[in-house]
């Protein structure tokens, strides 16, 4: 199943996929253009959803392997969504149906709130133990999300998260059955009605300006 856009009312619904939904080059291309029309269409907030055993399970490392002249240039195009969605001009959800792994977990933490289903799935960032350490841009994209107490226990150990360990941590707000994920999601947003793009978008841009900056600036 390919990304897709669809509405709940004014809620844009970005469908990810129904595999492992990994950030493949053409991922990335058609990610950044359905965030396009949702702005265009005039969504009021934004929820990411997957179907199946993944929300994503984050870089695509076959691509990397086949094309690690282009590693740079593939590491500044992830943190450049990532950049984008943590300061997108409107209010945001992840809704955490399955696992997410390494950068897609970071995608989630890039949304305003995120819901993960109670019962299956694992958030977890495994860079310490592939021995791949975090970008600066990554790190402080995770820092600006999370309590240090969190960041160190998420950074640092390996651990997967079930959905009422990353709540009790502060990873996710809320958690949710199989079924209702999606629809949690889209009752965090619904209450918060339209809000104005560039004063949201300004104050997104405020709070999170280091993250934003370091993100952008892939060396």
């Amino acid at each position: 199943m390919p990304i897709g856009l669809s509405f709940q009312d004014t809620i844009a619904v970005l469908h990810l996929g129904d595999d492992e939904n990994r950030f493949s080059p053409e991922f990335l291309d058609e990610f950044d253009a359905q965030l396009d029309d949702a702005t265009s269409l005039g969504a009021h907030a934004l929820v990411t959803v997957a179907t199946g055993k993944f929300y994503s399970n984050g870089l695509d490392l076959d691509w990397l392997a086949a094309h690690g002249d282009q590693t740079q240039w593939y590491v500044g195009r992830v943190q450049a969504l990532l950049a984008r969605m943590l300061t997108l001009p409107m209010p945001t959800a992840a809704a955490i149906g399955g696992h997410s792994f390494g950068a897609a977990a970071m995608l989630a933490l890039a949304h305003d709130f995120r819901v993960m289903r109670v019962d299956r799935g694992y958030f977890c960032f495994p860079e310490v133990d592939i021995r791949i350490p975090f970008t600066p841009g990554m790190a402080a994209l995770i820092q600006a999300k999370l309590t240090p107490q969190a960041a160190v226990a998420a950074m640092t150990t390996g651990r997967r998260f079930g959905g009422p360990q990353a709540a009790a941590i502060g990873i996710v707000d809320a958690t949710a059955e199989e079924d209702a994920v999606t629809g949690t999601a889209l009752n965090i947003l619904a209450p918060l009605g339209a809000k104005d793009p560039g004063t949201i978008g300004a104050i997104k841009n405020t709070m999170f300006a280091t993250a934003a900056a370091a993100l952008k600036a892939v060396s």
